[in-house]
């Protein structure tokens, strides 16, 4: 099998699997009882990881500081989203917050 041929395979085989994760999930809602403090974990892990690859997706960039352009962007980001602007609104102003800055200087 060439290395093609192999990744075309594990694609399937990624895909098929997160399929069945997906779908597990309703078909066995049912099944299972889960405490009210248990999905208040889940939901406040899930918020937590979230936070986390967004920290490090805006602070870094090949393992060093991604300055402090992609900071603001995505600190106005935040705080549009905050106060509930449209989606495009909120990526159009990160871009056009980040592109200025890198225009003046600002890495």
């Amino acid at each position: 099998m060439n290395q093609s041929m192999l990744v075309l395979v594990g694609i399937v085989i990624l895909a098929v699997g997160t399929y069945t994760f997906r779908l597990a999930g309703p078909l066995l809602r049912t099944r299972t009882e889960v405490s009210e403090r248990v999905e208040t974990l889940l939901a406040d892990a899930a918020i937590v990881l979230l936070m986390a690859v967004l920290t490090t997706t805006a602070l870094t960039q090949d393992q060093q500081f991604a300055g402090f352009a992609r900071l603001s962007g995505v600190l106005i980001a935040g705080v549009l989203a905050w106060r509930n602007a449209p989606f495009v609104v909120i990526v159009l102003a990160a871009a056009l917050t980040t592109a200025l800055l890198r225009l003046a200087g600002v890495a």
